[in-house]
């Protein structure tokens, strides 16, 4: 939907990123116009996020009609990058990177921003946060709201069965999209997707249940299946879902404290050949 470059600011000596459209002038006069005005929304939307985990949007300007947005200068390495290149993430670190989307969302939601893409490109791993970019077809709260009614865009294999069928824009599905993402990091693969076939990838979503994540680990698979249901009203909202991702991160203390207590080796008499026979603690 657009295109980055590598700038510099030379008001103020630094390195910044640049996003334009992309070929913005072969689209019809009104799907131009409104992907323009879509595009101001997201630096509109970004920026009204000042969130550690949210890529920081600095201005806009615009040319031939068309913005181009201003941002901070991330490294061009993302969740999705690192997946492919390296495969997938372990249950621990998974929860970590969780953590830190499941931030950068409730705070968009707190400000009546539903982000709407969510996936593994969109999470960019900098080298002290990980930040979620690319608010291009998030929906802002408010008499401006743009619409996209007979249009579904994003990325199929981690669409929300709800919107889907065309309903309202709403955080759970943000939180849908976290938990594909989740399973996506730990598995490898996105939980509905039907080899990049869009048309199988929402059927997939609409009237299946995800494989089990056979990789995720007792403490991270309640998170992701939780995310997962398909009905919003019983799918883990933000704060249940922080709180089990918290465990799933520190899994390894977790189930340090929780292990059940194994019978302990005997000692050997001094007096006695052989070991006397030490009953186990209720």
């Amino acid at each position: 939907m657009g295109v980055v470059w590598q700038a510099r600011d030379e008001r103020l000596s630094r390195h910044v990123a640049v996003k334009a459209l992309a070929g913005p002038g072969c689209l019809p006069a009104e799907e131009q116009r409104a992907a323009c005005r879509r595009a101001t929304r997201e630096a509109q939307a970004a920026a009204r996020l000042s969130h550690p985990n949210v890529v920081r949007v600095f201005d806009i300007t615009e040319e031939d009609g068309c913005p181009w947005i201003v941002m901070e200068l991330l490294p061009p390495w993302s969740l999705q990058d690192l997946i492919e290149q390296r495969g997938p993430l372990g249950p621990a670190r998974t929860a970590e990177v969780g953590l830190s989307v499941l931030a950068a969302l409730r705070a968009a939601h707190a400000e009546g921003i539903v982000h709407r893409d969510v996936k593994p490109a969109n999470v960019v791993l900098a080298p002290d946060r990980i930040v979620l970019t690319d608010f291009g077809i998030a929906w802002v709260s408010g008499p401006s709201a743009l619409t996209t009614a007979d249009v579904l865009i994003g990325s199929p294999s981690y669409i929300a069965p709800e919107r889907a069928r065309g309903g309202q824009p709403a955080p759970a599905e943000d939180l849908w999209a976290l938990g594909a993402l989740l399973y996506a990091a730990v598995e490898g693969h996105a939980p509905f997707d039907r080899d990049g076939n869009a048309v199988a990838s929402l059927s997939a979503a609409l009237n299946e249940e995800p494989e089990p994540a056979t990789h995720a680990g007792p403490l991270l698979w309640p998170v992701i299946s939780g995310l997962l249901r398909k009905d919003p009203v019983w799918r883990l909202d933000g704060a249940q879902a922080e709180w089990m991702l918290r465990r799933a991160a520190d899994e390894p203390a977790v189930m340090a404290r929780t292990r059940m207590p194994t019978r302990p080796a005997p000692r050997l008499r001094e007096a006695a050949g052989r070991c006397p026979e030490v009953p186990l603690a209720s």
